[in-house]
């Protein structure tokens, strides 16, 4: 298969509020080709988690968001739909299914009520249609998969039972239990030791290897990034700033909202051969509010490099090569050089 898994293509997605409209997400675009994990990187409050939740239909009904663009999907059979405008039928029968997602916070997302194995089964049961005695044994099994131990075990026990690493293994088996071809990820290690984290990420790459599934790995870890990643999207203030091949982008990041969450990396200047520096470097500033965001490019107010035509308009993302694109009037793109 050539074509991407999803393509997300002009994805906004705004929320009224008593102050004025917010526009969370603006005008994002991106792809996943089957088999390969694309990353949206960002600080907090850039839009990931709100794209992540927009695609998969999962906004609460109360925030009343207002979202335009598009998410084509290619399902398992072939077929393409546009997760935005499918009804919810069809959409709560890919969800789950074809469609799965981990969430930041384990104990936030499984029910405390219920214990594991039937959290898993009954997923199973939905989609696909075996009785409780085939689900629970499908449930035992995913377990396994995830390497949990004592499995049997585990399947009868409650969430708060479990340790914060068997509790994020166990929605790895939940997400995992239908065989999803697309695996959305929304910093699913972020509450994890970095032991753990190491085991869990391992386990997700060897699934994804066993299953070929595609992954949207959300995280402000670009450590992580690095290892586990494809393709970087990088957003900021909700829109995209830079998408580009991990490697490229880490060896030669474009925009300089990039080149500042690089820089933050500890030690990055001294494995470059620099001397050590003597403080962490960090991007000045404070993100504007979304109630009033900048006229001109939203990173413009922090930028070392702005000059006075940046804070005129926002400027548009442009290729600057066959792989890379970035929103910034001082990076030389391929429609400029044509010119």
């Amino acid at each position: 298969m050539t074509t991407n898994r999803l393509t997300v293509s002009g994805l906004s997605t705004c929320f009224p509020t008593e102050d004025g409209l917010v526009r969370s997400v603006a005008d994002v675009s991106f792809g996943i080709a089957p088999g390969k994990t694309t990353a949206i990187v960002g600080e907090s409050g850039s839009g990931k988690s709100v794209t992540s939740l927009t695609l998969m239909r999962l906004l609460p009904k109360t925030a009343r968001a207002q979202v335009e663009g598009s998410a084509r999907f290619v399902t398992r059979a072939g077929t393409e739909v546009d997760l935005l405008t499918l009804a919810d039928a069809p959409m709560r029968a890919l969800r789950g299914n074809e469609l799965a997602m981990i969430f930041q916070e384990p104990m936030t997302s499984l029910n405390p009520v219920f214990t594991v194995g039937e959290q898993i089964a009954e997923s199973v049961r939905l989609h696909k249609r075996l009785d409780r005695s085939a689900a629970l044994a499908h449930a035992k099994r995913m377990l396994d998969l995830v390497e949990i131990p004592a499995a049997a075990q585990r399947l009868h026990e409650y969430p708060h039972q479990l340790s914060g690493g068997m509790r994020q293994r166990v929605m790895i088996a939940l997400a995992m239990a239908c065989d999803p071809t697309l695996l959305i990820a929304d910093e699913p290690t972020t509450a994890l030791d970095v032991t753990i984290q190491a085991q869990i990420l391992v386990l997700m790459r060897r699934l994804q290897a066993e299953t070929g599934m595609s992954i949207l790995f959300i995280t402000h870890n670009l450590g992580v990034v690095a290892h586990h990643a494809d393709d970087v999207v990088v957003m900021y203030a909700g829109r995209v700033v830079e998408s580009a091949p991990v490697r490229p982008l880490f060896a030669s990041p474009a925009h300089p909202y990039t080149q500042g969450l690089l820089a933050c990396l500890p030690g990055k200047a001294h494995a470059a051969g620099q001397p050590r520096p003597k403080h962490l470097f960090a991007i000045r500033g404070q993100v504007s509010s979304p109630l009033a965001p900048p006229p001109g490019c939203a990173f413009e107010p922090r930028c070392d490099q702005a000059i006075p035509a940046c804070a005129q308009a926002v400027p548009p993302l442009v290729p600057t090569d066959e792989s890379r694109q970035a929103r910034c009037i001082r990076v030389p793109s391929v429609e400029r050089n044509a010119a």
